[in-house]
């Protein structure tokens, strides 16, 4: 039995549940710390296996693989929200898991999600649950028109959702009602969508980055821009909110927060995601320590440092879509830093890689990008 304490030290190993992008930047994060990385993947080829120490090649919910992850690591932690609660707290006994599964149970179903910002306060969407086309139908009486149904659990970049504009939409829901638990969100008008990161130690030191305004182009994140083009009261409000919830939720690890800026200013809380997050990739190059060093720390108990912004910049992702556009402008563009997943199959709206565009002229920038004609 290994000794679970708080704080962990260069050259012991972090296990991460998951082998996609976000491991993959975790692992190079921690890797330049001086930490050891064991990634748990049923791809042998997944993007963070390509760059760890070592790789268990075996399903998610492989309860034997999560025992020998726990019991070769000194730190678990996870880069995707659809974890087995369970088995993490069977693996709490062999390895020490600082982030818990309360924030795992809260924000893996949005339903409780949703009330938990309620009930400490936040402004959300008005929801109601719904399991069947009678819930629906009560939901929308409720609602009202454009409302969007999504199921409780699952779905991301507009998956498992539906918008509903008016009552001959209803008949489309049949498919997604018959996935599970659902959520019937009203329509926030909304001016801009944000997000923040935010970082809380086992200690429950905090590191807050700045606030990223983020355009979603067919429901996924298209580009990232910091700073924001908010006005700073309304920044420091959201951040305000971010550090909020983090300590309601007792957070431990890095958290994005999405929030809906309204025209006059108000904020609404869209979702949290309890992991890196897209909207946060800017931060490898744009600040003092980018959100992947922040979640290591945290998680390894680390002092937490005071974020700081070096330069504005813009973050645009490269879809499958994106992808041979892209490998031509690394011949064009030698002030651009372009990241590459080393994911072997390229498909139409899947994430590749990305591109961080440090700058002195947002406008200018976002101009240049739009010129390219890569991401028409």
């Amino acid at each position: 039995m290994k000794n679970l304490t708080k704080f962990v030290a260069q050259g012991k190993t972090i296990g991460i549940i998951g082998g996609g992008q976000l491991g993959q930047m975790l692992t190079f994060s921690a890797k330049k710390a001086g930490f050891r990385v064991l990634i748990l993947d049923p791809n042998p080829d997944c993007s963070a296996g390509q760059a760890a120490d070592d790789q268990i090649v075996a399903p998610y919910a492989d309860l034997s693989a999560i025992e020998e992850l726990a019991q070769r690591s000194d730190v678990l932690t996870y880069e995707f929200e659809n974890v087995d609660l369970q088995a993490l707290e069977d693996a709490k006994k062999l390895v020490s898991i600082p982030q818990g599964t309360k924030l795992l149970a809260i924000t893996k179903d949005r339903i409780k999600e949703k009330t938990f910002l309620k009930e400490h306060g936040l402004k959300v969407a008005p929801f109601e649950a719904v399991d069947n086309m009678v819930d629906l139908k009560r939901a929308v009486e409720k609602i009202g028109y454009p409302a969007v149904l999504k199921t409780c659990q699952g779905g991301y970049d507009g998956k498992a959702q539906l918008v509903v504009k008016q009552e001959k939409d209803l008949s489309e829901a049949v498919e997604l009602l018959e996935k599970g638990h659902c959520i019937l969100e009203g329509w926030v008008h909304f001016e801009k969508e944000c997000s923040v990161m935010i970082g809380r130690s086992i200690s429950g030191e905090i590191s807050v980055f700045p606030v990223s305004e983020n355009i979603h182009r067919n429901q996924i994140l298209h580009e990232s821009i910091v700073p924001a083009r908010l006005p700073k009261k309304v920044q420091q409000k959201a951040q305000l909110m971010a550090k909020k919830i983090a300590a309601g939720i007792d957070l431990c690890g890095i958290l994005g927060v999405e929030m809906f800026v309204s025209a006059e200013g108000e904020i609404f809380i869209n979702e949290l995601a309890p992991r890196p997050h897209n909207s946060g990739h800017y931060s490898i190059e744009a600040c003092n320590f980018s959100q992947f060093d922040i979640h290591n720390r945290a998680i390894c108990d680390w002092p937490m440092p005071k974020v700081e912004l070096l330069k504005s910049v813009v973050m645009v992702n490269i879809l499958g879509q994106h992808v041979a556009g892209s490998e031509r402008l690394v011949k064009e563009k030698q002030q651009w830093n372009f990241h590459d997943y080393g994911k072997g199959e390229i498909r139409q709206d899947r994430k590749m890689g990305h591109i961080t565009i440090l700058t002195t002229s947002i406008a200018d920038t976002l101009e240049e990008i739009d010129a390219t004609k890569v991401w028409d």
